[in-house]
């Protein structure tokens, strides 16, 4: 029997993700229609927009593309964070709660310390990074830092909170705001 030449395709191992990402871009481009931005004339005021709201407008100038688009007003409020509760008295969370509320903060911007703490050390105050050297329940860095708030800054939860808060407020300007920063690059 004669030998027949059959050739075969081999595909690149490139050739799927690329197809996949290139149907992807095809699906949600065509998803787009520019008929739903909203009109310039119906923007709402800055107040009125919630947080983390993007507003886009049509261009209103003559000439314009029919696709053209511009970003009329950026609103991001600080995160939000589950609400924590009041903590159980004695514990680490129930000094930063009354510290926090001391300064004026609000029990929202407890929230956003709890959650902020849990994510950075779990409010141990024991903490230890060993790739960055962070230390304790600020996970500060280095954490000899926070010896300006006390020389017990090693074991004292009320010494790396004071610290903690301080830094917080001079860097962020409250908790949720760290919180903010955090959730965005992940670290504070």
């Amino acid at each position: 029997m004669p030998e027949q030449n059959v050739e075969r395709h081999v595909r690149s191992h490139w050739s799927l993700p690329v197809f996949a990402t290139l149907a992807t871009f095809a699906f949600l481009m065509s998803s787009l229609s520019p008929h739903e931005a909203i009109p310039a004339r119906a923007v709402a005021p800055a107040a009125e927009i919630p947080a983390q709201a993007l507003v886009v407008t049509g261009v209103e100038h003559p000439g314009a593309a029919r696709d053209e688009f511009e970003v009329t007003r950026i609103r991001v409020a600080p995160a939000t964070a589950p609400a924590a509760g009041v903590p159980d008295p004695g514990t680490a969370q129930a000094i930063a709660y009354d510290m926090v509320l001391a300064r004026g903060w609000s029990e929202a911007e407890f929230d956003c310390l709890v959650a902020l703490w849990n994510r950075e050390s779990h409010w141990n105050v024991y903490a230890h990074n060993t790739r960055s050297g962070a230390y304790g329940i600020p996970q500060a860095l280095p954490g000899d830092k926070m010896a300006t708030a006390g020389d017990d800054w090693q074991t004292n939860p009320a010494t790396q909170i004071t610290w903690g808060l301080g830094y917080i407020a001079g860097r962020y300007g409250t908790p949720c705001g760290a919180w903010a920063h955090s959730q965005a690059k992940g670290w504070y």
